[in-house]
């Protein structure tokens, strides 16, 4: 299923976090050209808040307010009731962690000391920077190895990565990321939604996150605003009351004719009904006659499915972990298997039951109604 700590998880807010509000926010540029109309929008503590929309939607210019990158021409923009106007934008930003498009490292810099460039803005020591640095490395899932090296000796996905431990550097309240995986390949980009999810349910941020894609919203969101272009705030709402109650036509196109299909990653598999007698241990006779069997190992990990259309040959399977994913993982494991169904595995990756199309269909129809 959808992250498990969503709504309730994890460990205690940072009394650290905090929240921002847009109060009628307007940018307006000297040529007229409206990017932000009156945006209201509370980013709650400790929580993600995804910025959604359409190219020309005011996305970037609004999350860039938050640090005075760029100014507000109406409105107000508070941290905790603060107005940031008020505050220095030099100390403003080094309270901000803010992760870009391709890391924007510094390419002269190895990779500690561009990690641990705002520690030393702030005046650490050389020495506690470089070990911050080097704390986060691992927690970002970076090899220590890759400390000594420059930017361009690392992949686009090591460069993200680097990107969002220099932005944890000093530890602060609030993290802007601008579209910060839409430079990388796909599998790439999983693999760091996954970590960013990993780390927030650890550290708790205030985040302000852009992007253009409606999935990756939907996936890292807590609450997910979609804009108009011309920066209006079309709804705000959390993943799943956005998929099953779009405010209006635009927000309907705007998720897509597949919405239906997203909305299945918010209902569990827990209750879906497994079938124990499709499996078959490797070497055995088939004992049952069904068209397919699942062949499991010694230690009850599959091995393919089983046709006795073709016996002696083991054909592609999907699996899905019971209780942890989502009907949509379950989904798309039955349609990767030419059995039709999905392979329902523990977290250590052996076999509990097999998903059949009966109970597949069962549950399709169940979230239908919900």
């Amino acid at each position: 299923m959808r992250r498990s700590w969503h709504g309730g998880r994890g460990p205690a807010t940072s009394e650290r976090s905090r929240v921002i509000t847009f109060d009628a926010v307007t940018k307006r540029y000297p040529d007229g050209t409206v990017a932000v109309d009156s945006l209201s929008l509370e980013a709650p503590t400790g929580e993600i808040t995804v910025l959604v929309g359409p190219s020309g939607c005011g996305k970037t210019t609004s999350l860039r307010m938050i640090n005075r990158m760029i100014d507000a021409s109406e409105g107000r923009i508070l941290l905790d009731g603060t107005p940031v106007q008020g505050i220095d934008p030099p100390t403003l930003r080094r309270g901000i962690g803010y992760v870009i498009q391709q890391a924007g490292l510094f390419p002269h810099r190895k990779i500690v000391d561009n990690i641990a460039t705002v520690p030393y803005l702030l005046g650490w020591d050389r020495r506690k920077a470089r070990s911050r640095a080097m704390e986060l490395m691992e927690r970002v899932g970076l090899d220590p190895s890759l400390a000594g090296r420059y930017p361009f000796q690392l992949s686009g996905g090591q460069q993200q990565r680097v990107g969002v431990a220099r932005a944890l550097a000093a530890d602060p309240p609030v993290l802007l990321m601008d579209e910060p995986f839409s430079a990388v390949d796909p599998i790439v980009r999983t693999s760091l939604q996954e970590e960013l999810l990993r780390l927030q349910s650890e550290l708790r941020k205030t985040i302000v996150f852009v992007t253009h894609d409606i999935d990756e919203a939907v996936k890292l969101g807590d609450r997910v605003a979609v804009l108009r272009v011309g920066g209006r705030l079309a709804q705000v709402a959390d993943p799943r009351t956005l998929l099953t109650e779009p405010a209006d036509d635009f927000v309907r196109e705007f998720l897509g004719h597949d919405r239906g299909i997203r909305r299945l990653q918010f209902v569990p598999t827990d209750g879906l009904r497994l079938r124990t007698d499709l499996t078959v241990k490797e070497g055995a006779g088939r004992g049952v006659s069904e068209p397919w069997l699942l062949v499991v190992d010694g230690d009850d990990r599959p091995l393919g499915w089983a046709s006795g259309a073709r016996p002696g040959e083991l054909e592609r399977f999907g699996t899905f972990v019971h209780g942890r994913d989502s009907m949509r993982a379950a989904l798309d494991a039955a349609l990767l298997s030419p059995s039709g169904c999905a392979v329902a595995v523990d977290e250590g990756g052996r076999v509990v039951g097999v998903a059949a199309r009966e109970s597949l269909d069962q549950a399709l129809a169940e979230a239908a109604h919900v």
